[in-house]
C-alpha cells in the first residue's frame, strides 16, 4: 500500500511545489514592486510647493478637454499613454507630443504583468510613444502590477518604473466633488496623483483639484519638474501600510 502511494506522492510534490513557488514569487513581486515600490520612482520632495498630476490610459476623446483645462490654469501634467490608444487616436497623440506636458509609456497592452509571457512583458516595457530617443524614459505598469521579471526587464530596457502615492479613484461611480475632496485630503507637497484620461468625471475632477491645489499654494508640474525620487525603505513601508493596513 505504501509502496503504491509513493510515486503518487512524488508526483504531487513535483507538480505542487513549483506551483507554490511561482505563486509565492508572484505575491512577493506584487508586494515589493507595486505596494512597497522599493527602487521605483515615487513622490518628490516634501519641502517643495510642487505636485504632479498624471493621467493613464490615453489618449482618448477627452484628451483635448483635459489639455484645455490645464492650459487655462497654467498647469502641466504627465500622460502615460498606451499603444492601442495611440493607434486609435494618432492626432491626439501628436497634440500631446506638441504640448508642454510630459508623455510617457503605459505599455503595449493594458494588462497586468502577471498575465503576460516574459517576451510579451519585454515588448510591453520596451515600447514608448517617443521611440528610442535619448533621455530617461518612464514606464508605468498597468495597475502598477509587477511580475517577478518586471524590474529586471525594465533595467535591461533602460526604463524607469514610475508609480504614484495618491489615487483619485476617478474610475469609480463617485461624483467629482466627492472624489476631489478625498483626493485633496491625501495630497501633500511632492505627491504624484493618479488620474485617468477617459472617464467622464475626470475633466470636472481636474478642475476641482487645480482649484484646491491653488488654494494651498501648490503648483501642478510634470514628473520631470517635480522631480520624482526613488522609493526607499521607510516610504515603501508606508506604502504597504496604506495598501494593506490603512
Amino acid at each position: 500500500m505504501n509502496d503504491a502511494s509513493a510515486p503518487q506522492k512524488s508526483l504531487v510534490r513535483f507538480l505542487i511545489l513549483p506551483a507554490l513557488g511561482l505563486l509565492a514569487a508572484a505575491i512577493l513581486a506584487d508586494v515589493l514592486g507595486r505596494a512597497a515600490g522599493w527602487g521605483a520612482l515615487g513622490r518628490g520632495p516634501s519641502d517643495s510647493s510642487r505636485v504632479a498630476l498624471t493621467f493613464d490610459d490615453g489618449p482618448s476623446p477627452r484628451t483635448l478637454e483635459l489639455l484645455a483645462i490645464l492650459e487655462r490654469r497654467d498647469a502641466r501634467a504627465t500622460f502615460f499613454v498606451t499603444a492601442p490608444a495611440c493607434a486609435a487616436h494618432p492626432e491626439l497623440l501628436q497634440k500631446l507630443l506638441d504640448s508642454p506636458h510630459q508623455i510617457e509609456a503605459h505599455g503595449r497592452w493594458h494588462r497586468h504583468a502577471l498575465l503576460l509571457t516574459p517576451w510579451q512583458e519585454w515588448a510591453q516595457i520596451v515600447w514608448h510613444p517617443r521611440g528610442a530617443q535619448a533621455g530617461a524614459l518612464l514606464y508605468r505598469p498597468p495597475y502598477g502590477g509587477h511580475s517577478p521579471l518586471t524590474r529586471l526587464l525594465a533595467r535591461l530596457a533602460e526604463r524607469q518604473i514610475a508609480l504614484w502615492d495618491v489615487e483619485s479613484r476617478d474610475w469609480t461611480d463617485a461624483d467629482a466633488p466627492a472624489l476631489a475632496q478625498q483626493t485633496l485630503a491625501r495630497i501633500r507637497p511632492g505627491s504624484v496623483v493618479l488620474l485617468h484620461d477617459g472617464p467622464a468625471v475626470t475633466p470636472e475632477l481636474l478642475g476641482l483639484l487645480l482649484d484646491g491645489l491653488k488654494e494651498r499654494g501648490l503648483q501642478a508640474v510634470t514628473l520631470a519638474e517635480l522631480p520624482m525620487r526613488r522609493i526607499g525603505l521607510r516610504q515603501g513601508l508606508k506604502r504597504i501600510w496604506a495598501s494593506y493596513g490603512g
